[in-house]
């Protein structure tokens, strides 16, 4: 056998020189540097392009950070790595586009809302006021508000959660297909569609008056399907090993829903539960239609018309005055109030009763 060493500097297929074992990589300062320069670069090429607008210069600068850190991962860590930072790069610029719209909104919401937002308009009504002159409230409109998404929530949520706990537990042939088919249909419907189908069947076949609980009964054709939706994507994540093992110690169908599969699965429901409570909270099309509006305080949903916060800022915006648009932003900051209110109290509420674990 012979002794020959092969240089390996001379195979075939091999490149001379050692190989490292390490590859080179960029700063880690490197992403927060090429911020500062696209930033810059954005700045300096909108200004030359006689770009007044912030969100143009923020475009520029995104583009250019993007190519930018291509291009040094290219250069510097190769291929794999460049494209690796393209992907980043690209989710980070879209998380931001996502985010700055809905920054903007919240900032010229509070802005312009808290010129008159205060214990004076959370406590009064549009009673005997002026709409031309600064004064008045949304108190009415709260109360009506409340009134509305709660009875709505009555209607909607033992329904939802009903029709969810069948199609999962019970659903089988064409009766649940047939049920999954109308929910879907259901999501898609529009707003001012669940209002005309109760103004046709409520107001003028039955000939009941404009009120809260007509808009209520409108409000919950809009929540029950993402109800419906949210509880049965919910239910589907519980193990059927907590089902098979309740079943096993001789436990009924009906208890072990109710004792192991719902509160497994309640941080989710409720979380459903409050984003279709969210999702009606600002619906003005059906309030239109079936509430009409007050500018007094009335306390029953059931006789009379009443207002609430959409309808109040549709209001007051189409009254086209300084003072009406102020009023306007200020429910509107209220309304945004309320539905951050119930998420936190959600996410209270799923924290609360969300099944312990153990090591």
């Amino acid at each position: 056998m012979s002794n020959a060493v092969i240089d390996k500097s001379e195979a075939p297929g091999r490149a001379s020189g050692p190989v490292p074992l390490r590859q080179a990589r960029l700063p880690r300062w490197t992403p927060y540097a090429l911020l500062v320069v696209s930033a810059a670069a954005g700045a300096g090429i909108g200004t030359a392009l006689g770009m007044d607008s912030a969100f143009q210069w923020g475009l520029i600068a995104a583009v250019v950070f993007v190519l930018a850190g291509y291009g040094l991962g290219a250069a510097v860590e190769g291929g794999r790595q460049a494209r690796d930072r393209l992907a980043t790069s690209l989710v980070w610029v879209c998380f931001l586009l996502a985010v700055v719209p809905l920054l903007s909104l919240i900032w010229e919401t509070i802005d312009r809302g808290r010129t008159v937002l205060d214990g004076y308009f959370l406590s009064h009504s549009m009673e005997g006021v002026q709409t031309i002159l600064p004064g008045g409230g949304a108190y009415h409109a709260i109360i009506g508000t409340l009134e509305q998404v709660a009875l709505a929530a009555v209607i909607a949520v033992p329904i939802g959660l009903l029709t969810a706990i069948y199609l999962v537990e019970y659903g089988r042939g064409r009766l649940a297909k047939a049920v999954t088919f109308f929910v879907d249909v259901m999501t898609g419907i529009p707003s001012i569609v669940a209002g005309l189908f109760i103004l046709s069947f409520w107001i003028i076949i039955l000939d009941f008056s404009y009120s809260g609980f007509a808009g209520a009964m409108a409000l919950a054709i809009l929540m029950m399907p993402i109800v419906v939706r949210s509880t049965e994507e919910m239910l589907k994540l519980v193990p059927d090993e907590l089902r098979e093992a309740s079943l096993a110690l001789g436990v009924p169908k009906w208890r072990t829903i109710l004792k192991v599969v719902l509160p497994t699965a309640i941080g989710g429901i409720t979380t459903g539960v409050m984003l279709a409570v969210a999702r009606i909270a600002g619906e003005s099309a059906p309030i239109v239609l079936l509430v009409f509006g007050a500018a007094g305080i009335n306390n029953n949903p059931f006789e009379g018309a009443q207002s609430s916060l959409p309808y109040y800022i549709y209001e007051q915006w189409q009254l086209g005055n300084d003072a009406s648009f102020n009023r306007a932003w200020a429910a509107a900051l209220v309304l945004i109030a309320f539905v951050m209110i119930l998420n936190l109290v959600a996410r209270g509420i799923a924290r609360w009763k969300a099944p312990k674990t153990g090591r």
